[in-house]
């Protein structure tokens, strides 16, 4: 039988993000892009590293449809079928 931990490690009141001085004069200013290259495959990624949780309700095939025109990631659900999982990537080869 698997034991489950309740003890608390970390919390909110744990954690301080700290505010950093910027010239920046509003938030709209703030650029999310940000390029990564991957040592062993040698291939480059620009884009906005945001990946939707791969939940029932968020990680589905019609959240990654929207979330890929901002180059953003959606972790699929493990719920679908082969068969879906085929008729997604033939209608959106883009989001793949």
């Amino acid at each position: 039988m698997p034991h489950i931990d309740n003890d608390v490690k970390l919390d909110f009141k744990d954690v301080l993000l700290r505010p950093k001085r910027s010239t920046l004069k509003s938030r709209s200013e703030v650029e999310l892009t940000r390029s990564f290259s991957f040592r062993n495959s040698k291939q480059m990624y620009s884009g906005i590293p945001v990946i939707a949780a791969n939940m029932d309700t968020v990680g589905t095939f019609e959240m990654a449809r929207v979330l890929c025109k901002f180059s953003l990631f959606t972790a699929i659900h493990k719920h679908y079928s082969i068969h879906q999982w085929q008729e997604f990537a033939s209608q959106n080869p883009d989001c793949l």
